[in-house]
């Protein structure tokens, strides 16, 4: 009844549905929450950063999942073992979602460490071909119990205006992080990759970072980058 996910690495079509499907999800919750969202961003003085955390949390508690109870661990802000449902079969998933508010400027990427990732970083830096792995596991076993990892990325995009000393939310960016075992398809070699250099410095011995960009992941596959306006209630699944 439950996939058995041994196999996996040898169908990648099925890891591409089902991280599709869990993106669609993740997308509806913040969709239908994006007005609370804004009023939030514009009422409340917490860090942004927080601000987004409780939003993406808010949002899905509020749309509601399937839920196993089994604890995950990891730097992520949402993290959730769960059913997912599909007509042809059923799979236990580990679902990591990571929320980040960054002003408008910044809009066009994200920035990832390597405990957010099942992916081989594969890119150049400073002219230097570097490979790095993530370090989260394509398939998380928890006591004999398997579960495939899924990770979201949600970014809130916002602007400060400083006459009345609010942020206002511009737009919410959604994307689905490519899992690992779709190495060759999104990330192949240093060349051809989704990845810009991350904002860390290594001469201060700070941790690696990855910038993900959104323009790059959506030539590969456009539905991987979903982007929700304020200013319309018109909302079109980019396919």
């Amino acid at each position: 009844m439950i996939m058995d996910l041994s196999d996996l690495r040898n169908n990648p079509d099925l890891v591409e549905d089902i991280e599709k499907s869990t993106l669609r999800m993740v997308t509806l919750a913040i969709y239908d929450y994006r007005t609370l969202a804004r009023d939030i961003f514009k009422a409340e003085f917490d860090p942004v950063s927080d601000i987004g955390e409780d939003i993406t949390r808010e949002a899905l508690d509020r749309l509601g999942m399937s839920r196993i109870d089994q604890r995950l661990f990891g730097k992520i802000d949402y993290k959730r073992a769960r059913y997912l449902f599909h007509p042809e079969y059923a799979v236990r998933q580990a679902l990591f979602i990571d929320s980040k508010s960054e002003k408008i400027e910044g809009q066009n990427t994200a920035t990832l460490q390597l405990s957010q990732l099942s992916m081989e970083v594969r890119q150049k830096r400073a002219g230097k071909e570097i490979q790095i792995k993530g370090k989260i596991p394509e398939v998380i076993d928890l006591k004999g119990v398997q579960y495939i990892t899924t990770t979201i990325f949600v970014k809130y995009n916002y602007d400060r205006d400083k006459e009345q000393g609010v942020n206002e939310l511009k737009s919410i960016t959604i994307a689905a992080v490519p899992m690992g075992i779709l190495q060759d398809r999104y990330n192949p070699s240093s060349s051809d990759t989704i990845w810009l250099a991350g904002r860390n410095a290594p001469s201060l011995g700070e941790e690696f970072r990855v910038r993900l960009s959104f323009a790059r992941l959506k030539q590969k596959a456009s539905w991987r980058v979903q982007e929700i306006p304020m200013l319309s209630d018109e909302f079109s699944w980019s396919s």
